[in-house]
Formats: structure tokens, sequence, C-alpha cells
């Protein structure tokens, strides 16, 4: 039995920024292990290094597959990344020239080196194994859709050279009809306008929710001209900026959203699903193709997804979950897996959770122990009774159990869920948790065998099992589902199997026994600062960082322990460290007439900006060694005003807090990792 791994990502350590040799280009790292085929295992290295759409080499991501499945580096069959050699060759090339004081080094050889180092071991001759961006986006969602041939779409910002790809599958056998170059690139368009109304790369899904509430024959003709629709499903792209100041001048981010910068997100909605139709109208015509598969960023979009879905021009219509760069870790290895004569086709995709599981009972609670008595804890006899009695009461809950979910969606293994019904709770949840804009929709999850009942499904479709088809929710039940049904009527709906995750369906369904609704609204189990939850310790984390009502971890349901002064020794019990991405700066400034000033500051090594510290605060982290204890460090005065600034960057997730009982079972960091990173900035 083969094993393949696949892998993408950037080629800086946690703690490093040495090669940025595509600025902003490199997200979402991930790594995935195939055996005989089939996903083994898969996960995001944002999980784990907790950093929202890492761009970090994906080392514990590639470990982590590796010791679940108890084998090791040197033991995978082949290695594979995404992207073709010859553009992250010129890329090394063209860093060197900028920092000619590093070695010059070929894509194959950093990356050997990259993974032999920081997983300590060989790789098998001659890998890793390149596979183009837009090909192992375009296998993974061909391999998995359950077609025996198709047509294969994928549209991003940019992929090595191109801004997307089509491609006719027979099976796995993927023929190139086309690429789009990087002047027309839809991603890139997106967010050039979406940067005018005050938003930033990765808010894209943001201003998908936004654009219901506009009125796109605002701005129509403005957006016509930015593009000119051509023979043959080709379009050009030209989007004049100064153009936009018509509308309106750019949107800071902190400003308000007008109805201006609504209608303008509409308008750009509408622009984005014509120039798509416009592509997929022709090779439908040319091809004949019945069968519709996409991947790619773009193909996020839920809204334009649901209208692919509901127009009838393809028979089915498969859009591969982890449609973002994850996903090329998958196709690449799936890539591979065919490439060296795979004896068969893996099986339709059915569901994504391939990452951690929580553990066994003994070991949740052992993890749950260690946070007593921030939190009280008890194992209940029918977790799924229990968590619907909740949920139908008011409660807003925590969800955690088995193996969490590849992609970017929570599907019931780690997710925040709530009573759909009352329109408030999407306020409540995001004064809760989220702190997110409030015009953006909650998604809902309906067990599939009621789901018609809730939400027009296209004929012929009974199962939406990934939340990434937005449909309409019918007339008579957008009332009664205030809490998940959008402004325009709509909700993006993830259908619940019995088999596939039978705790979450047992959920749902026991839900509707006590409600006649058997829908929960499900969203992400993290807050606004952090990637979703994986592990014990994140969602209690999460939970005691946020307003939920309670936590169910498995079995257990988790409440806050006792108020007072018992929290508060348990508070100061707690040790903080600094993540491995966060630097520490002290930076001088000179403003006359008042002469120099001094400015603490911590910032994310991958990521623009700073937030400033107080100087007591400052102090204590630059004390921070992940051993002694909030109460061995606070000074005596000022020590309450301390704590809550501690409690604060714990909540941005610029520190991190563990019960000081886990000192003893962790190892501790290497001296030049466990030390904060202090930087002076030039004076001036």
């Amino acid at each position: 039995m083969s094993r393949i791994l696949g892998f993408c990502g950037g080629p800086n350590a946690i703690h490093e920024q040495a090669y940025e040799v595509i600025p902003g280009g490199i997200h979402d790292g991930a790594a995935v292990l195939l055996e005989g085929g089939e996903v083994a295992a898969a996960i995001e290295q944002e999980r784990l290094d907790r950093i929202k759409h890492s761009n970090k080499a994906p080392l514990q991501a590639i470990r982590w597959c590796l010791d679940s499945a108890g084998i090791t580096l040197g033991e995978v069959d082949h290695v594979a990344f995404f992207g073709e050699q010859e553009f992250w060759d010129r890329k090394l090339a063209e860093h060197y020239l900028q920092h000619s004081e590093r070695v010059l080094a070929d894509a194959r050889s950093l990356l050997r080196q990259l993974l032999e180092r920081g997983l300590d071991g060989k790789l098998p001759h001659g890998q890793p194994v390149f596979v183009g961006h837009h090909l192992a986006h375009a296998m993974s969602a061909a391999a998995l859709s359950g077609f025996d041939d198709g047509l294969v779409v994928v549209i991003d910002a940019q992929g090595d050279d191109f801004a997307g790809e089509v491609f006719m599958a027979r099976g796995t056998d993927l023929q190139s009809l086309r690429r789009l170059p990087v002047a027309h690139s839809l991603g890139y368009f997106y967010l050039d306008v979406i940067r005018h109304l005050g938003f930033h790369l990765f808010d894209e899904y943001k201003v998908m929710g936004l654009a219901p509430y506009g009125d796109a024959s605002r701005f129509r003709q403005l957006f016509r001209s930015f593009f000119t629709l051509q023979a043959a499903g080709e379009y050009a792209l030209s989007l004049q900026a100064t153009r936009l100041l018509d509308a309106c001048l750019p949107r800071r981010r902190d400003e308000p959203i007008l109805q201006v910068h609504k209608d303008l997100a509409a308008a750009l909605q509408e622009t984005l699903e014509t120039l798509v139709f416009h592509l997929l109208s022709h090779f439908r015509e040319a091809t004949g193709q019945s069968n519709l598969c996409l991947a790619g960023g773009v193909a996020h979009n839920c809204t334009l997804n649901g209208k692919i879905l509901a127009s009838g021009l393809f028979r089915q219509v498969f859009v591969q979950p982890a449609a973002h760069d994850a996903g090329c870790a998958l196709g690449a290895a799936l890539f591979v897996h065919h490439q060296n004569g795979g004896d068969r086709r893996p099986r339709e995709l059915h569901h994504l959770y391939w990452g951690r599981a929580l553990g066994d009972d003994a070991e949740i609670e052992q993890q749950l122990g260690l946070w007593r008595p921030l939190i009280t804890y008890e194992r209940l006899a029918d977790p799924v009774a229990a968590a619907a009695k909740l949920l139908a009461r008011g409660e807003v809950l925590g969800w955690a159990q088995g193996r969490s979910e590849f992609g970017p969606r929570a599907l019931g293994n780690r997710s925040i869920l709530a009573d759909p019904r009352p329109a408030a709770n999407k306020d409540r949840i995001n004064a809760m948790v989220k702190k997110r804009e409030a015009f953006r929709p909650f998604a809902p999850a309906v067990i599939e065998e009621r789901a018609a009942e809730f939400f027009e499904l296209p004929e012929g479709t009974t199962r939406l099992p990934f939340m990434i088809f937005t449909v309409p929710v019918r007339p008579d039940k957008r009332r009664l589902l205030g809490a998940v049904t959008h402004v325009d009527g709509s909700a993006r709906v993830q259908t619940v199997e019995r088999n596939t995750n039978p705790r979450f369906w047992q959920l749902l369904t026991r839900f509707g026994e006590l409600t006649g609704v058997p829908l929960l609204l499900n969203t992400s189990f993290n807050n606004n600062a952090e990637p979703i939850v994986d592990s014990v310790a994140d969602a209690v984390v999460c939970f005691l960082t946020t307003r939920l009502d309670a936590l169910i971890a498995g079995d257990f349901l988790v409440r806050r322990g006792a108020g007072g002064s018992v929290e508060a020794q348990a508070t100061f019990d707690l040790v903080p460290s600094l993540p491995r991405f966060v630097e520490l700066r002290r930076r001088r400034t000179f403003s006359p007439p008042g002469g120099w000033t001094d400015r603490w500051e911590c910032r994310r090594n991958f990521a623009e900006g700073t937030r400033e510290l107080s100087a007591p605060l400052f102090e204590l982290l630059t004390r921070c060694d992940g051993l002694k204890s909030l109460g061995e460090l606070l000074p005596e005065s000022g020590r309450e005003e301390l704590l809550h600034e501690v409690r604060d960057l714990w909540a941005a997730r610029l520190l991190e807090l563990r019960p000081g009982a886990a000192r003893g079972q962790q190892r501790r960091p290497p001296r030049s990792q466990a030390t904060p990173r202090k930087r002076a900035a030039r004076s001036g």
C-alpha cells in the first residue's frame, strides 16, 4: 500500500520570516497523507500553529499526519508539493537578488532541507515532486466528485503564472483546455474592489455577505466599463481604480458601512457572476459536458455556487469544499497517486473529518482537569439529549467532537451551535463570541431527510454536506428561521447524513423533537482572532475568553468555575508565554516640542499592524519564560489593571496562558524560541 504525502505552505519556520519569496501570496498551508489512494489524515497548519491562514512551513501538520499513521518521513513513498518547480525556482532567484546574503537554492533542495531538518528524517530520492498549482486544485475536485467525466474549472487570484485553468476530466485524467492569464484574474479583481470598501485579503466572504444589502443597478454601468465580454468565453478586465472614486472615497477599515458600500458590493458580486457564467456557458456548449467541478479561491463564493446550481446549466455540480490553497495539498497527493498508477480511484467525497481527534474520555477529562477551578465539568450519560435541551432553552454552546474538519468550515465537530429561530441570536452570538460585522449571516445545519421542508433545493439535489452553496429558504420558513435566514431570504445550508456524522445528526434530530425544527445555527468554534479550535485546550481557551454559555467536549459538559477569589487565584496560577510568532518591540519617536517618546508594542511576524502595550505589560512580557506564573510575574501595585490587559491580550491570541499544572507535562522550547524576541526600531 503506497503512502503519499502532499503539502503546501511557505518555507519559513513559525518564528522565521527569512524567505518571503511571494509577499502575501503564500497562505493556508496544509498536509495530507494518502494510504492506498484514500485520505488517512489531513490537517491545515493553522489548526496547530494557531495562525489564521498560516503562511508558515507546514511542519507541524506534516508531523501530525505521519504520527497519526505511525510512520516516519522515510517511510513515505512519494512527497508532493503544490506549484510548478520552474515558477518556484524563479521566485527564489528573484528573492536572492534582493537578499544576496542568503544562499541561492533551488526549490527542491530548499524544501528537501526544510523537511529533513524539521522532521528528523530522510526523504526518498528525487523527492519532493512538484504538481502545478491549478492542476492540484483541479485534481482535488475531479478525483473526489464521483463523476465519470466532467468540466473542471479552477478560478483564483493567482497560482504559478496564471489566474485559473479549465480542464476536461475523464475519471482522474485531466486535459487542460485553457489557462486564464493573471491580467484576467477574477480573484485580484474582487480583491482590488473590496480594498476600496475597506476590506482586505481573506475578507472576500464578508463582502459576499454584504452584497445582498445593496442595489447592484446603482453601479451596474460603472462596473460594465471594467470588463468586455468576448467570443469563446473570453473576457477582458480593466479596473480603473480612479473611477471608483466617482462612487465614493475609499473607506477606512474602522469607518461605518454606508449604503453606497453595500451597493458597490452588490455590483461587484453581480459582475463576478456575469463573468463566470460567460466562461462556463461557453465550455458547457463547446464540450457538451453536463457535470461541473469547481475549485480555487473564487469557488468559495457560495452565492455564485448557489446560482450555478440553480441555473440548470449543468446536471451535477461539485465544489471542492477545500477550494482554497489548503486543498492543493490534497490535490497534489491525489495527482501523484494517479500518476504512479494508483490501482483505483478514491471514493466520492462524503465528509472532511480527517483531522485530530479530541481523544477518548480519559484523555479529554485529563485535559479538562488541568483547567480547574477556572472551569467545572461533568460527564454526561447522554450528551446529545443534554445538548438538545440546553439549546432548546436558548443556550449557545461550544461543541467539540471526534476528528476535526479539513478546510475552512465547521461541519459539526468544531462548532458553535444555537437555536436557529430567534433573529436576535445573530447579534447575540456576534457580541458573545465573534465580534464581527453585524451584516454577516450565520449558516444552518439540517438533517438531510428534512432539508427540502425548509430550503428550496434544485430538482434532483438532496445533499449539500459542505456548507458551500447558498440556496433560498422557503418563504413560509423565513420568519421561523430568523437567525439563519439572510436579508435576501437565502441560507448557506449544510445537510447532515446519519451515517456520516451520527452524533451531530442525532443532536439535530433530538432538537427537532423538542422544537419541531431539526436544524441548528452552526458557526465555526473560534473567536475573531484565531483559527477554528482543534484540541481540547483550544476549546477551553475559546470558551474562557468568550461568553459562550457552555462547552460540550466529547461526553463532558463544561461550565465556568466559581467566581470571586477562587477564580482570581486560579487566574494568577496560569503561566503566560508569548506565541512563537509574536515579537516585542520598543520604539522611540521624536515629536517636537515634547522630544523623544517611548512606545512599547507587540506584533505578529506574518502580518502588518502592531498592538500598543503599557510599559508595565511590556516589562512583564519580557520576563515570560513559560515557567513563572502570572502571580509570580505581576507586580503588587497596579495588579488588577495589568491583569485586565493580560486577559485582553489573551483574547486577542497575542499571549498564551496555560494551567500551572501543565508545566511539567510540556517540553520547554529551546532557549532561542522560549525567550521573547525584542527589537528596537530606529529613532525618528
